[in-house]
């Protein structure tokens, strides 16, 4: 995911004073610390006189935040100054961590303080006091949260990615936020969705990663791949054979509908292969090569599922199709030269016919080999190794190099 940077705009609020505060809202406002601060109103909260106190209250958490987030911003700008003015050697270290969390702070507090501030008072009448003041800053703070998510990301610390992408979608659709231009968010939105949703899945937040992939699935450019992952997150959930019928049935219907979407197709298959229902798999796939004769999955889906019964000929001609559409799948390489050679192994007395078999899949295998050559996402290394084996002897340097490779 390429680094998104936000510069924050430098923006400073007014205070407001108020009359016959409680004696919780007294102690809640003397406070110029943060973490005391908020420690003070989550305690008080029952405490305070009315909605307005607990607005008031949350309002001053709020600039609390904002100062830190100020203090840490106007410090990132001056680096950025003295970096594009060619005073690299003078950039000095500012607390990133406390300015991605003051904003995560400010966004969150401001909700609250706007939700308390929009509750009739004793005379049933709204009157909002601090929105028109917070809500250019703490959105100008929100956007700091992709840049904070990023940074949790590179450290690997998946809480962090899930509490600041999270805020920072949860949010979009926040009735405090609901008169900003979130336009500039178009061009990062959809990727930011994504990712976030997959942390979630990672960390078993199955609800979670669903809902942050309906959000990138809005993102015409994450689509495909939010759509695929969602069914798969569905599939790895099933619990009993009446939750994989009732998956396949709105699998089913949602495929009707959407006959060219591959992830529906691919699971479908997956499907129908998990419960063995073998008959389903191949008349789904037939279906798709007679609409669609140059469809690589339904091709590769073919060839695993006649490889899977053994039926070696038939998938050789299917992963070959395949191959023939895009040969860069190292897995779809992988099984046909494994196909080739269980079908060499199958002839008896026509060496030349082994060896001939033996060395087309040769070709099949190094190609895999050179596309994934870590073996990350095909094991090509064995029936390589079997294809030397037979052509060019035990003793050849290309044999024992794959000999070592698979000790």
């Amino acid at each position: 995911m390429k680094k998104i940077f936000f510069a924050a705009l430098m923006m400073f609020a007014t205070s407001t004073a108020f009359a016959a505060d409680s004696d919780a809202l007294k102690s809640v406002l003397k406070s110029k610390n943060y973490a005391e601060a908020a420690a003070m109103l989550k305690s008080s909260l029952t405490q305070f006189a009315s909605d307005a106190e607990r607005a008031k209250a949350y309002n001053h958490l709020v600039q609390l935040a904002m100062e830190k987030f100020d203090k840490e911003n106007a410090a990132e700008l001056e680096n950025m100054a003295r970096v594009q003015t060619g005073k690299a050697n003078e950039v000095v270290p500012y607390d990133t961590a406390g300015y991605y969390e003051a904003a995560y702070n400010a966004l969150m507090d401001a909700i609250e303080c706007d939700k308390y501030d929009n509750m009739p008072d004793a005379k049933g009448k709204v009157k909002p006091k601090f929105r028109e003041a917070n809500l250019p800053r703490v959105a100008n703070a929100r956007i700091q949260l992709v840049n904070a998510g990023q940074r949790e990301a590179q450290q690997g610390n998946e809480e962090g990615v899930l509490k600041y992408w999270g805020a920072f979608l949860d949010t979009e659709d926040s009735d405090f936020l609901s008169t900003i231009d979130k336009s500039n968010e178009a061009g990062f939105f959809g990727q930011v969705a994504y990712f976030t949703g997959l942390y979630a899945n990672q960390a078993k937040q199955t609800d979670r990663a669903l809902k942050y992939l309906d959000m990138a699935m809005k993102d015409p450019e994450q689509a495909k791949d939010a759509q695929a992952q969602k069914f798969a997150i569905s599939q790895s959930n099933l619990k009993t054979q009446a939750d994989s019928l009732k998956f396949i049935d709105e699998l089913k219907a949602f495929y009707a509908e959407n006959p060219d979407n591959e992830a529906a197709f691919g699971t479908l298959c997956n499907l129908y292969s998990s419960m063995n229902k073998k008959d389903e798999v191949m008349t789904l796939i037939q279906d798709k090569i007679t609409r669609n004769p140059n469809n690589y999955t339904a091709w590769a889906l073919k060839g695993q599922t006649e490889m899977n019964d053994q039926k070696y000929t038939e998938a050789i001609e299917s992963f070959k199709k395949a191959v023939e559409i895009d040969d860069t799948n190292p897995i779809v390489l992988t099984y046909l030269g494994f196909c080739m050679n269980n079908r060499a192994a199958e002839i008896e007395g026509d060496i030349p016919a082994q060896k001939a078999l033996y060395k087309e899949s040769m070709g099949y295998l190094e190609k895999a080999k050179s596309i994934d050559p870590d073996r990350t996402k095909a094991n090509w290394a064995y029936p390589l190794y079997q294809c030397y084996y037979i052509n060019y002897s035990a003793n050849d340097p290309r044999t024992k190099e794959l000999e070592e490779m698979l000790k």
